[in-house]
């Protein structure tokens, strides 16, 4: 006998079935990775039937594996990549196209329109977003007008669109709910996040019939029930991956923020019941839908992170392993006068500059791979600076702690250095899967397993780093750093 939640983390690359026990606790893991389709230059697609094959097999697999009796199953959350975007047929219940992924860029032209028409403005104050092909809409528009016959059908009422929540739980609960939460809506560029309404203006602007839409309830929610071997499950926790790992992180209060060690970095601070609507290009989201209660948080990407880290092993070939890196940086005494600015893809927030280039400042003869490494880990550290201090800029709150999580949060050296540079304390938990565990947590608070005090009470902390720096060590290093950020800006321009 035991009491067990599922968590379904339905990532860009893999999907994934965590199991969870009635403390909170992970206690297995089941993962599959899936096709990326890339059918012309900046085209990122996924098979739909793929994504729900996987994860619908991971979670058999995970029941499966740790012979776990499906009555003892209360409930599944599921937590998603956001912004991929499935149009499907509501009575063959098939895709009428692959799905548009996040980082899809076909979209481009879509969104200049929408700028000619001025409706920048509209998009910011009332999505919290800006005009982007990273948001469903556009993606949405896309396959109404360039698949065959798609337009007429969702005109009479018979295509519906989801992101990828919607697509699971369609299907888990036999093409019988059609719906998405609070968090994933704020993800779509219509959805207007102070009224809590499908925006008419956005949606007459991208040609979207009502009829396609989901139902928007909160991140806790009855959401249908998944039917396995006569037993049905209910699905009562739905969050998009980075707000799921901001609940999974306990960023329950206003000014806590978690920080995402990716690829990229994702940043997100808890501002409270009221939507704070950013000066410095953050985007203003839902954070989560609990109680009849919305709480927002502001949202700053950093484009280049670990991929930094991976730039050192591959392109230059200074490491065979990323775990080096620490043990280069703390070969090191004293401060390093070398400055990594790693803007390969442009600079985004708070600088927003798509033709800076990545630069290294301060070489002198005696520089090693060391300082490159060194300098590459604080090149993290003030990114994440860049956007908490513009997240306190918009909010006028002051951050408390910042949680951490994804890979190179392992990374003593970088955890140390981003608690210095911050003045703050960083959080590092013992699991470190929020984002699943995020999701799990909303489907427990749904049928009565934890509160919040629960889960703030069982988080586990495997290291607490606090700041060691004076305030002007501090100052000093920043200083040098933004010098560092003005000198690449603009390189490829004129």
């Amino acid at each position: 006998m035991g009491t067990y939640i599922i968590a379904l983390d339905q990532g860009t690359t893999s999907s994934r079935a965590l199991l969870v026990d009635g403390q909170g606790k992970m206690q297995g893991l089941a993962q599959q990775e899936f096709k990326q389709l890339y059918p012309k230059s900046g085209w990122v697609e996924h098979d739909p039937m793929e994504i729900l094959g996987t994860q619908l097999g991971v979670l058999k697999k995970l029941i499966k594996d740790k012979d776990i009796a499906l009555k003892d199953i209360k409930a599944i959350g599921i937590t998603n990549q956001r912004e991929t975007t499935v149009v499907w047929d509501k009575i063959t219940g098939k895709p009428v196209y692959n799905a548009i992924v996040w980082q899809d860029k076909r979209t481009a032209a879509i969104c200049e329109d929408l700028k000619r028409k001025g409706l920048t403005e509209h998009v910011r104050k009332t999505t919290g977003l800006v005009i982007d092909s990273y948001f469903s809409g556009t993606k949405v528009k896309w396959i109404l007008d360039n698949v065959s016959g798609a337009r007429a059908r969702a005109d009479q009422g018979t295509l519906l669109m989801g992101t990828i929540d919607s697509w699971l739980v369609w299907n888990m609960s036999a093409n019988k709910n059609h719906v998405t939460d609070y968090t994933n809506a704020s993800r779509t560029m219509i959805y207007d996040i102070v009224n809590l309404k499908w925006d008419k203006k956005m949606l007459a602007a991208l040609d979207i019939p009502k009829s396609m839409l989901p139902i928007v309830r909160p991140s806790t929610y009855h959401f249908g029930e998944y039917e396995t071997e006569g037993v049905k499950i209910p699905i009562t926790g739905i969050a998009g991956d980075q707000q799921a790992a901001l609940f999974g992180q306990g960023c329950f209060t206003k000014g806590t923020a978690k920080n995402t060690y990716g690829t990229g970095c994702f940043t997100l601070m808890n501002t409270g019941e009221e939507p704070r609507f950013s000066k410095n290009g953050l985007l203003t989201t839902i954070a989560y839908g609990l109680d009849r209660k919305i709480h927002y948080a502001l949202e700053g990407s950093i484009f280049i992170a670990g991929a930094a880290i991976q730039w050192l092993r591959d392109g230059l070939e200074l490491i065979k392993d990323a775990k080096e890196t620490e043990t280069l940086a703390n070969s090191l005494e004293g401060e390093s006068s070398v400055y990594v600015v790693p803007a390969f893809a442009g600079l985004g927030a708070p600088y927003w500059d798509m033709y800076a280039r990545g630069a290294i400042f301060g070489l002198t003869r005696d520089t090693g791979k060391a300082h490159l490494a060194k300098a590459t880990l604080e090149s993290l550290a003030y990114r994440t600076k860049d956007i908490l201090k513009a997240m306190e800029e918009d909010s006028s709150i002051q951050m408390k702690s910042l949680r951490v999580d994804g890979g190179a949060c392992a990374n003593n050296y970088l955890m140390q250095f981003q608690a210095d540079i911050l003045d703050t304390e960083v959080h590092r938990p013992e699991v470190i899967e929020s984002t699943a565990m995020g999701a799990a947590f909303l489907a427990g608070i749904q049928i009565g397993l934890w509160t919040l005090s629960d889960i703030d009470q069982n988080r586990l902390m495997d290291r607490i780093f606090s700041p060691t720096f004076d305030r002007i060590k501090r100052k000093r290093l920043y200083g040098n750093w933004k010098k560092a950020v003005e000198r690449t800006k603009g390189w490829e321009g004129n």
